[in-house]
């Protein structure tokens, strides 16, 4: 599992499998889940992610992209 801050773009990605993703579905405003070909979640964006991640996150050990 991977995981990286845009602290610019406010954006989260958390990688959980290095898989194609043939698909995406907006679950919440700002919130995507990607799907590989089996529809399994392989990844999950958080866009506004200081806003919609609990009190306390610290993204900063995360690697900016």
């Amino acid at each position: 599992m991977k995981s990286r801050y845009d602290r610019e773009a406010d954006a989260l990605y958390v990688q959980l499998a290095d898989a194609t993703i043939v698909g995406s579905e907006e679950v919440r405003p700002g919130i995507m889940l990607d799907f590989d070909a089996a529809g399994r979640v392989v990844g999950i964006e958080i866009l506004d992610a200081s806003e919609h991640v609990a009190e306390g996150a610290d993204f900063a050990h995360l690697v900016a992209a």
